[in-house]
C-alpha cells in the first residue's frame, strides 16, 4: 500500500516543474488533411506524474482553447482545427493543424516538420482510397513528377529549396475516366537544421598561446540531439578534413602569414553540409614589408608643384639635316620637336644623324620617284581626254585626227643618264 512519503517522492519539485519540456505530440496516420468521415488517432508523449489526489489527472487536451473532456495520453479525433495536449508541470506542445477536405483528391503531407537532410513525402490520395491516373505533382506551379497511377512523391533529401506550395492533380474512373482534377495547394516548409558556421579565432587565454580556429553553428531546438562533424580549408585546400572536433590549431609557420580560412560543418552522413564565409587571419610576428618599391616616374609625366621642369640640351645643328629631339613616351609616340624648341617633359633624347651611305641611297632613288610622277601626270591627261571624248563625240574625233600626225621623241635630261623625259610636238 502507498504511503503518503512514497507519494511525495513521486511528486515533482518546483525546480523539477521547471524543468520539465514539453509534451510530443504525434498523429497517425502522420497526414494533416483527411477525407470528411474518417478518424485519426493523437497522441501525447510527455512526463505523467503521479499525482496525490482522488481524480489523477495525467493529459490536458485541447482543440484551438476549448478543454476538450479526454484525460488518456491518446485520443480519436475527426473534426477540423488546431490541436495541443499538456502534461502536469510542462508547458503546452507544439500544435498540429488538422485539415478536413470534402474533394475528390487531396494531397497529403505530414505533420511533423521536415528538416534539411530528411526524406519529404507527400501523397496524392483519391476520394476514400480511389486510385489516380495521369497522376502530377506540382512545386509553386511547376510540374515536378509525372506517375501513370497512384503513386507517393518522394524528396530524398530535402532543402530550404523544396519549401513552397505543392499541388497535385489526376484522373479517376468513376466509373468512367474523369476530366483532371486538382488537389487544394498545401504549404509546405523545410526546416533549418542547423545555422550556417561561422568561424572565429579563440582568444589568447583560451588558446594558451597558439592560434585555434573555432567552427561555431547552432542546432535547431528538436534536432540539437544530431552530431555534426567539422573541416577546416585554406583558401581551396584541406587542412584537416571532416571530424568532431570543431577546433583548428594553425601550424606556427602558415600562423606568420595573412591566409584566409574558413570551416565547413555537416552531419555525419554528409547529407546536410554548410560553409563558413571566408576568415582573414592575421600574422604572428614580423611581417615582411610588402610595400612596393617606388617605381621611376613616367616618362612626359605630369610635373608635381614645386618641382622644377627638365630641361634638354639642345642638338648641335647640321647643315645635311635638321636635328631633331623626339620623346619616346606611349602617348607621345612619334611626335618631334625642332631642335630651336625645348620640351617641357621627357627624358632627353636625340635622334641620329643620317650617314653617307643613307644620303647616296636618297640620292639614288630621287630621279625614279621624279620619273614616276611624270608619267602618272601624262596619265592622268589622256583619262580626261578619253572622259572629254565621251562627252563630246566631235571633240574626240577632231583629237583622233590631230593626234596620228604628232611625232615625238625622246630626250634625256643631263646629267641624269637613267630619267627618260617623253615629249610629244604636234605639226602644224
Amino acid at each position: 500500500m502507498w504511503t503518503l512519503a512514497a507519494f511525495l517522492l513521486l511528486i515533482p519539485s518546483c525546480g523539477q516543474a521547471a524543468t520539465l519540456e514539453k509534451p510530443v505530440l504525434s498523429l497517425h496516420p502522420p497526414w494533416t488533411t483527411i477525407f470528411k468521415g474518417e478518424r485519426v488517432t493523437l497522441r501525447c508523449d510527455g512526463y505523467h506524474p503521479l499525482l496525490l489526489e482522488l481524480r489523477p489527472i495525467n493529459t490536458l487536451w485541447y482543440l484551438g482553447h476549448v478543454l476538450l473532456p479526454s484525460h488518456k495520453k491518446s485520443i480519436e479525433v475527426q473534426a477540423p482545427g488546431v490541436y495541443r495536449c499538456q502534461t502536469r508541470g510542462a508547458p503546452v506542445s507544439d500544435p498540429i493543424h488538422l485539415s478536413v477536405s470534402n474533394d475528390w483528391l487531396i494531397l497529403q503531407v505530414p505533420y511533423a516538420p521536415v528538416f534539411e537532410g530528411e526524406p519529404l513525402v507527400m501523397r496524392c490520395r483519391g476520394w476514400y482510397d480511389k486510385v489516380v491516373y495521369k497522376l502530377h505533382y506540382y512545386h509553386d506551379g511547376q510540374a515536378v513528377r509525372y506517375f501513370h497511377s497512384s503513386t507517393n512523391y518522394t524528396v530524398l533529401q530535402a532543402r530550404a529549396s523544396d519549401s513552397g506550395h505543392y499541388q497535385c492533380s489526376g484522373t479517376m474512373r468513376i466509373p468512367v475516366e474523369s476530366a483532371p482534377m486538382f488537389s487544394s495547394k498545401v504549404a509546405v516548409t523545410v526546416q533549418e537544421l542547423f545555422q550556417t558556421p561561422v568561424l572565429r579565432t579563440l582568444s589568447p587565454q583560451e588558446a594558451r598561446g597558439r592560434v585555434v580556429l573555432r567552427c561555431e553553428t547552432r542546432l535547431h531546438a528538436q534536432k540539437r540531439d544530431t552530431p555534426l562533424q567539422f573541416a577546416f580549408y585554406k583558401y581551396s585546400r584541406p587542412v584537416r578534413r571532416f571530424d568532431w572536433g570543431s577546433d583548428y590549431t594553425v601550424p606556427e609557420p602558415e600562423a606568420a602569414e595573412l591566409e584566409s580560412y574558413w570551416c565547413e560543418a555537416a552531419t555525419a552522413t554528409r547529407s546536410v553540409r554548410k560553409r563558413s564565409p571566408w576568415l582573414q587571419l592575421p600574422g604572428r610576428g614580423s611581417v615582411p614589408d610588402l610595400a612596393p618599391t617606388p617605381a621611376p616616374a613616367p616618362q612626359a609625366a605630369a610635373l608635381a608643384p614645386g618641382d622644377q621642369p627638365l630641361s634638354f640640351r639642345k642638338t648641335p645643328a647640321s647643315r645635311s639635316a635638321p636635328s631633331v629631339t623626339s620623346v619616346p613616351n606611349s602617348t607621345l609616340s612619334g611626335l618631334q620637336f625642332p631642335a630651336g624648341h625645348v620640351a617641357t617633359a621627357g627624358p632627353q633624347a636625340c635622334a641620329p644623324l643620317p650617314t653617307s651611305a643613307e644620303q647616296s641611297r636618297e640620292a639614288a632613288l630621287q630621279p625614279k620617284v621624279d620619273l614616276l610622277l611624270r608619267e602618272m601626270q601624262q596619265l592622268r591627261g589622256l583619262l580626261s581626254r578619253v572622259v572629254l571624248g565621251f562627252k563630246d563625240p566631235q571633240t574626240l574625233r577632231k583629237f583622233t585626227e590631230t593626234a596620228e600626225t604628232p611625232s615625238s621623241h625622246v630626250t634625256l635630261s643631263p646629267g641624269t643618264p637613267e630619267t627618260t623625259v617623253v615629249e610629244g610636238r604636234a605639226d602644224s
